[in-house]
């Protein structure tokens, strides 16, 4: 740890004493990137380029919160479906249903959620029978809510005509 700067001694005396001493040390020698060209140098100058290179260098990702809860439950249908007892496929659809209302209830950030809660019923009596359509609006019958019409449906109705 560094000492504290001496009184009267001037900011930038002190500094330049401090790095030329950890220089003679020999702290910056074998620096990770030393020698190498700086990244995105030729890219357009970014306030967040040290988030996004952490991010990038921990392999983490960040979704607005409503496709987030999309991604969620598209994990989840495939998980019950995937599930080994009904039971267990009802409480993950469950778990997803209950996310999924209170982001109705209060809409998060980002792009509009378009999801309504899956019927448990079906969706789990389904996955058992192991009849899963390919297609993922085939798979899930939504629970009424949007006057009994669902775009997902539609969909269905136009991929079963071709």
């Amino acid at each position: 740890m560094t000492e504290r700067k001496p009184p009267g001694l001037p900011v930038e005396t002190w500094v330049d004493r401090q790095i030329r001493e950890a220089e003679e040390r020999g702290e910056f020698r074998d620096l990770p990137g030393a020698g190498k060209p700086l990244p995105a140098l030729d890219q357009p100058y970014d306030d967040l380029w040290w988030v996004r290179g952490k991010m990038a260098e921990e392999r983490l990702s960040y979704l607005p919160p409503s496709l987030a809860l999309r991604k969620e439950a598209e994990d989840a249908l495939a998980a019950a479906l995937a599930a080994r007892g009904e039971r267990e496929a009802e409480r993950i659809i469950e778990d997803v249903n209950e996310k999924i209302r209170a982001a109705i209830r209060h809409p998060l950030e980002g792009p509009p959620l378009n999801l309504a809660p899956f019927d448990t019923a079906h969706s789990c009596a389904s996955g058992a029978r192991g009849t899963a359509a390919p297609d993922r609006t085939r798979r899930v019958r939504r629970t009424a809510g949007h006057r009994g019409r669902c775009r997902d449906s539609r969909i269905s109705r136009r991929l079963a005509s071709r």
